[in-house]
């Protein structure tokens, strides 16, 4: 069965593309439309579908709990999409969500004058912008994450960078989510450069390599695994997992970032995760923005 999973997301893992110097960005397009190809039948009826995607799912679990006829932006609350239980729970919680007061707090931090006069709001004067990173800078030749940004303003201004985790990073980024989410914002990447090419397609080699003493990769969870049950919670899809953070994750009960997220998941699969603003993390939170390119900014947002 794993054969067949694998087959079926050949077109995502596989994909060659000769470029010209004015299209760099023609693969990962191909890699996107097959993503949202790939899960829009897979979750088109999850009963029908137990056979080819969900061998180990109980008939009665996909008749019941599963939801049919997901299309591409549903995919943006990860498994509240296709889960009918876990839905109700988190429109629940989304009635009173416990990130507001870390909104607020991060609106205080934008405004917060640093000890020379400047602000976090000197650096990003427009703070709805949580969809354009992590963005090719090239004149550096880097790549830049949104918590690089924000570490690399407070640097640049004399001021101790923070925590790339959780606390004051997490709350500010929450407003900025909160802000990108109320303007209408979608994640929106661009890949213009031959080096951006090759630092996306070095992140979409990680995220498709068995690492770890587990040999897991992420793409066994997030892309064939996805919509599984793993003892009580069901995998999130790759499409759509970038659109949300900052989180408040229930188990953690407050805050995180996306490096947080991903550092716990590269750990639990038995490998020892990058840098929070490494090249090699910069380069995964690359592919997986550009994946959820098109989609609405929704943070920041609930998760278990």
């Amino acid at each position: 069965m794993l054969s067949k999973f694998v087959k079926s997301t050949a077109l995502i893992a596989l994909t060659v593309c000769t470029l010209n110097a004015a299209d760099f960005n023609a693969g990962a397009e191909k890699d996107r439309i097959a993503a949202i190809k790939y899960f829009e039948a897979k979750f088109a009826d999850p009963e029908k579908n137990k056979n080819t995607f969900f061998p180990y799912s109980t008939d009665d679990e996909l008749k019941n709990d599963y939801a049919k006829n997901l299309k591409h932006n549903d995919f943006a609350i990860g498994a509240y999409s296709f889960s009918k239980d876990a839905k109700s729970q988190y429109e629940a919680i989304k009635e009173m969500p416990p990130y507001e007061d870390g909104i607020e707090k991060g609106e205080e931090l934008y405004n917060k004058k640093f000890a020379n006069g400047n602000s976090l709001a000197t650096c990003f004067p427009n703070p709805a912008v949580s969809g354009n990173y992590p963005y090719f800078d090239q004149k550096k030749k880097e790549l830049v994450s949104l918590t690089s940004a924000v570490n690399d303003c407070l640097r640049a201004n004399g001021e101790k960078e923070w925590n790339t985790q959780k606390g004051d990073m997490a709350n500010f980024q929450a407003f900025l989510a909160s802000s990108s989410t109320e303007a209408g914002k979608k994640v929106d990447i661009k890949i213009s450069s031959a080096d951006a090419k090759k630092a996306y397609e070095n992140g979409k080699e990680y995220y498709y390599s068995q690492k770890g003493y587990l040999k897991l990769s992420c793409a066994e969870c997030h892309v064939q695994g996805a919509g599984i049950r793993v003892r009580n919670e069901k995998l999130s899809p790759l499409t759509g997992q970038m659109t949300h953070f900052p989180v408040y994750r229930l188990k953690w009960d407050e805050l995180g970032t996306i490096e947080r997220r991903i550092s716990g998941c590269i750990v639990d699969q038995g490998q020892v995760s990058p840098k929070d603003e490494s090249t090699q993390m910069k380069e995964l939170l690359y592919f997986l923005a550009y994946m959820s390119n098109g989609m609405a900014v929704d943070g920041p947002d609930v998760r278990k």
